[in-house]
């Protein structure tokens, strides 16, 4: 069945922020644009008779609706448009009054919602239809999408797409202190991807169609570590690491999952694997940012090496190795080498296997 086919489309409408908003609100200007959207799902499940598609349609999504307009009126931005204004280095996040979210409403055909939850493993594509398009052109972007999707007598799922470049310019300039103007430095990163790629309109807002459609083949599954596992992968780390008084390592749980992972999704025929991986710096600057902070506040960070280190029987100690002393230099300074490691982040190696931590 084709994916398109899975899914019945009810309702497309948009959903404005409650009239306890206020009328207006200053533009934000944004360090950077252009990303892929940020994806997520949300799972609900529903007793038979909460799950029917007249109980939900008249209790339940009135509901969803309402609240998803009151909890606007104090996110505003989410509800405005990325814009570029003529003359201006950076984008900006532009609220008017009747600025909305676009709500998408639909149903499945498929009765696969409890294969979806599960650790089972499915097609990736079953995904697809459940999450909704971010509405988009060269010089306006939306930022936050939704999509409510109904499983009769299942459940329901929250799709979400959002601009994962959105930031709180105002906040960023006050809080976040960037003397070596690392906003520029991504921006013009991302830019020149465009001029390899032969775009004509490197100020669009449009996201670059270098990312091949995923294949019918490919399979998602979730994998969990229990308390058990983890102490076992700790324990069998300490045994294959030289601990010293100079050099010291933190076998924590994100280090023994990615060092694990990274071991066991090595391909022989790569030359070279980089493992990436994104960290909330809010608690981490100095100053740390304030709770009420409103943006995007995430690094990325990198380390690679020659895929045979990862094999072998010590191969896991080494990925253990490597994804510790990163974490080591993170705590030194957040922002310590940032300008090489943004370089690094869009310039890869021929021959690269990347495994890349997300959510």
């Amino acid at each position: 069945m084709a994916i398109f086919e899975t899914v019945k489309i009810h309702e497309i409408t948009r959903v404005i922020p409650s009239s306890d908003s206020p009328q207006s609100i200053n533009e934000f200007s944004l360090p950077l644009t252009k990303f892929p959207p940020a994806l997520a799902l949300y799972w609900y499940q529903l007793t038979n008779s909460n799950s029917t598609p007249s109980y939900f349609n008249s209790q339940i999504l009135p509901t969803l609706k309402q609240s998803l307009s009151l909890a606007l009126a104090y996110y505003l931005p989410l509800a405005g448009y990325l814009k570029r204004p003529l003359g201006s280095s950076k984008p900006i996040v532009s609220y008017t009054p009747n600025d909305g979210v676009t709500l998408t409403v639909a149903e499945s055909n498929v009765a696969n919602f409890d294969t979806l939850i599960s650790n089972e493993m499915h097609q990736a594509t079953d995904l697809h239809p459940l999450v909704p398009h971010l509405i988009l052109s060269d010089d306006k972007a939306e930022i936050l999408a939704l999509q409510i999707t109904l499983f009769p007598h299942q459940g329901f799922c929250i799709g979400t797409s959002a601009r994962h470049s959105v930031v709180d310019g105002n906040t960023r300039k006050s809080i976040i202190k960037d003397p070596t103007g690392l906003d520029m430095l991504f921006l013009n990163k991302w830019l020149a991807i465009f001029d390899e790629a032969q775009e004509p309109n490197t100020r669009s807002l449009k996201i670059p169609h270098q990312f091949p459609p995923v294949s019918q083949e490919m399979v998602r599954a979730r994998f969990e570590f229990s308390s058990k596992d983890v102490q076992q992968l700790r324990e069998k780390a300490l045994s294959k690491l030289v601990i010293t008084n100079e050099k010291k390592y933190h076998p924590s749980t994100f280090v023994l999952t990615l060092a694990y992972t990274a071991t066991c999704l090595v391909k022989p025929k790569e030359k070279v694997i980089g493992l990436y991986f994104g960290m909330d710096c809010r608690s981490r600057l100095d100053p740390p940012v304030p709770l009420t902070y409103f943006g995007n506040c995430v690094m990325n960070y990198s380390s690679s090496a020659e895929a045979r280190n990862f094999m072998g029987g010590n191969g896991f100690g080494f990925a253990v190795e490597m994804v510790s002393d990163t974490i080591q230099k993170i705590k030194k300074g957040v922002v310590e080498g940032a300008e090489k490691d943004v370089s690094n982040f869009y310039t890869l190696k021929p021959g690269t296997q990347l495994i890349i931590v997300a959510g």
